[in-house]
C-alpha cells in the first residue's frame, strides 16, 4: 500500500448528516415547562403556608420561573442546531451537546443491543430514542428526538448491519 492509499484510507471526523426531527424541539420545551413547573409550584405553595418566609419564597419561585422559561424559549432551538446523527456500514456517529459537544462513535462490530423507546411524552409528539449498547465504557449511545417511524426504520437497520458484521475480538 502507497502512502496515498493509506491516507485515502484515514477515517475523518466530520459532522454527522441527519438532523433530529422537528418535533423534538416542542418536545424538549414541554419537558423544560415541566421541569420548571414542579419547583415554582412546590415554592409558591409554601409560601402560602409559610407567612415567615412568603417572600422569599415567592421571589424563589419567580425567580426558577424566569430562568426556566429563558431556558425554555432559548435551548431546544440550540440543542436542534447541533445535535446530529447519522449510521453507515461501518459505525453509528452522534454529534451532541451544548456547551461542550460530544461526539460518540459507535463501531457496528462493538455494537450489543439496539434499544428503542418511546415514553409518554415522546409518543404525544410522535418521537422515539435510539440506544446502542456497545462494549465501551462510556455507556450507550443514545438518539433522542427522532420520528418514531424513523427510529424504528433505524433499530431494523443497525440490527442487519450488526447481525452481519464480524464481532471486534479487542
Amino acid at each position: 500500500m502507497t502512502g496515498e492509499e493509506a491516507v485515502e484510507e484515514t477515517v475523518r471526523l466530520r459532522p454527522p448528516r441527519h438532523t433530529l426531527n422537528e418535533r423534538a424541539v416542542g418536545w424538549w420545551r414541554v419537558r423544560l415547562l415541566l421541569n420548571t413547573a414542579a419547583p415554582v409550584a412546590v415554592l409558591a405553595v409554601l409560601g402560602a403556608f409559610i407567612g415567615p418566609a412568603r417572600t422569599w419564597l415567592y421571589v424563589s419561585a419567580t425567580a426558577v420561573a424566569v430562568i426556566g422559561l429563558a431556558a425554555t424559549a432559548f435551548f431546544p432551538h440550540w440543542w436542534f442546531k447541533v445535535h446530529r446523527w447519522e449510521v453507515t456500514d461501518d459505525a453509528v456517529y452522534v454529534r451532541t451537546g451544548y456547551f461542550r459537544q460530544e461526539w460518540r462513535i459507535a463501531p457496528m462490530s462493538r455494537i450489543q443491543t439496539v434499544d428503542t423507546v418511546r415514553g409518554p411524552l415522546e409518543q404525544t409528539f410522535r418521537l422515539a430514542t435510539v440506544t446502542v449498547t456497545t462494549a465501551s465504557a462510556k455507556g450507550a449511545v443514545r438518539i433522542e428526538g427522532l420520528d418514531h417511524e424513523t427510529a424504528a426504520d433505524l433499530a431494523e437497520r443497525l440490527t442487519r448491519i450488526t447481525q452481519a458484521t464480524p464481532g471486534d475480538a479487542t
